[in-house]
């Protein structure tokens, strides 16, 4: 398919912002947004191996889903999404069966894809089949007790029935999530093969959806202009007419364009700046908490990792104070420090209870048979770099005390996630988000099993059966006991170091009202207003 790009024809804005000449005669400033962030998406996909955060900005507006998380306002006139409750969105309504083993969905009649064609029971089906026929699809919604294409049933041409072995508390979340986007099944079909029979590789790099924006014009990596999609059916239509979102790696051109009015929204802003715009009443910081997490990975399978001495000792050598301040200057909940041992309570994740100590480190390393140390690479995605790199030279110059030599290595945008799910990183800067609120969940995706999301390869045989066991315990002391001994386990294991929940902080004009926080940390267009 021929490569979409912008019209050559353009006008510039200010800090290498491009728009296209279309975009300035068709619409107002008022039915128009402009967003700038650090990282570009890579992909119009949801899942998949390789694609990184940044395409969920993309496939969150262009596709819709069963249903969708609500969101609550807060006091200062955002929102935020609320896990407890969950509407219906292609789906204008749904039913859970009394004995809780099935779901039944019944879709919007009138509802469309962005070329026109009719949304059909059968592009459900053939987009939830997609999700379990994918290993990352799988083990994401085998959290829901969904795993085999048979439980997806089509009931009518605008019914489906979903059936599940046993009442399971995550599926109906699972289906609000990023990953069940509903694809125009026809379309994509054409570009089927043998080998890929769901045409996972042309939706990588081909749109074919029916959600509240479609896509105008794209360079992926670069820029994407969305227009909203006027026969959208699945809730009001948005404010914007428009969205071009355009990638400026630096983050002092995305500050200025928002200062000099180019850009109306700015993400991935560095803490400093931060600190700079709260200070500047022309424009407005939006500061959310997020339930997404930084850490430090090992690989608890690849030497010297595989030795809990060392993973120990590298958790006692790192300056975390010094870390959290000039990576983040302090915008964000510590989860570094604490009390080790046995926790209080089952919240997770949670402070893991080491806190700077070189001594005890270099003791360690010589338990371990390394007194004089060993080289190791430190990689990082250059996507975030504006925290990694502080922490990975701090990290370098901590751990040099003790005799670790480290090499950083700033691997480009987008591969981190393929080398994470072939298990080659053994040490590493990354971060994640748990999407569902149990700990027994955040165990199960990040301390569990073959995927790319456990991060330190995780494999302690009390620790699997405590996770297999807590899965459907309906006894809350017991479930309770289990929790806790899972957390004593991985605060003394330390397969993966806990940094903080950063904060996420996005710029805007006065004028842009209505932020709406969702889960994945990328920008929702649909609820977005100007005032």
């Amino acid at each position: 398919m021929k490569r979409r790009e912008f019209l050559t024809s353009s006008m510039i804005l200010g800090a290498g912002m491009v728009l296209p000449a279309k975009w300035a005669a068709a619409q107002s400033r008022e039915d128009s947004l402009r967003v700038l962030s650090e990282g570009a998406a890579n992909s119009f996909e949801s899942f998949s191996v390789g694609i990184n955060r940044n395409s969920l900005q993309i496939s969150w507006n262009i596709y819709d889903r069963l249903v969708k998380f609500a969101y609550k306002a807060r006091e200062d006139g955002t929102a935020y999404y609320d896990y407890f409750d969950i509407q219906p969105e292609l789906a204008e309504s749904y039913e859970i069966s009394d004995d809780k083993t099935s779901i039944t969905f019944y879709l919007r009649k009138d509802a469309v894809f962005h070329d026109g064609a009719p949304v059909t029971a059968e592009d459900v089906k053939w987009s939830l089949d997609r999700v379990v026929s994918s290993p990352i699809g799988l083990s994401q919604f085998g959290t829901g007790s969904m795993k085999e294409t048979s439980q997806f049933v089509v009931v009518d041409a605008h019914t489906v029935r979903i059936d599940l072995p046993q009442p399971d508390r995550f599926a109906l979340p699972n289906l609000a999530l990023t990953y069940p986007i509903i694809v125009n099944s026809k379309l994509a079909l054409q570009h089927a093969t043998a080998e890929d029979p769901f045409a996972s590789e042309w939706l990588k790099m081909n749109p074919a959806g029916g959600g509240a924006y479609k896509i105008a014009r794209a360079q992926i990596g670069e820029r994407i202009l969305f227009e909203r999609f006027e026969d959208w059916k699945s809730g009001e239509l948005p404010a914007y007419k428009q969205v071009l979102w355009q990638t400026v790696p630096a983050a002092e051109s995305r500050v200025a364009s928002l200062l000099k009015g180019d850009a109306d929204i700015a993400q991935d802003l560095p803490p400093k700046d931060v600190i700079r715009l709260l200070e500047n009443p022309d424009v407005k910081v939006v500061g959310v908490p997020t339930s997404s997490f930084q850490f430090i990975g090992m690989n608890s399978q690849l030497a010297p990792f595989d030795d809990v001495r060392v993973r120990q000792a590298i958790a006692y050598a790192l300056p975390y104070d010094a870390m959290f301040q000039t990576a983040l200057f302090g915008r964000g909940q510590p989860l570094f420090g604490g009390e080790p041992g046995a926790p209080d309570t089952t919240t997770f994740p949670q402070p893991l209870g080491y806190s700077t100590d070189l001594e005890k480190a270099k003791a360690l390393l010589a338990e371990a048979g390394l007194a004089d140390g060993f080289d190791t690479t430190f990689q990082f995605e250059l996507s975030v770099a504006t925290v990694a790199e502080p922490v990975a030279l701090l990290l370098q110059e901590s751990l040099g005390k003790i005799g670790i030599r480290v090499t950083i290595d700033k691997v480009p945008a987008g591969q981190l996630g393929t080398l994470l799910q072939e298990k080659k990183v053994p040490f590493y800067f990354e971060g994640s988000t748990s999407y569902l609120a149990d700990p027994d969940y955040f165990f199960r995706v990040f301390y569990y099993g073959e995927t790319r999301w456990n991060f330190g390869s995780y494999q302690n045989p009390e620790f699997i059966s405590l996770v297999d066991a807590t899965r459907y315990e309906t006894d809350q002391a017991v479930y309770d006991t289990s929790v806790k001994r899972m957390i004593e386990l991985v605060k003394d294991e330390v397969p993966i170091i806990l940094l903080w929940h950063p904060s996420l902080d996005t710029g805007m004009a006065k004028s842009v009202e209505d932020y709406s926080y969702t889960f994945h940390r990328q920008l929702d267009f649909r609820p977005l207003t100007r005032g």
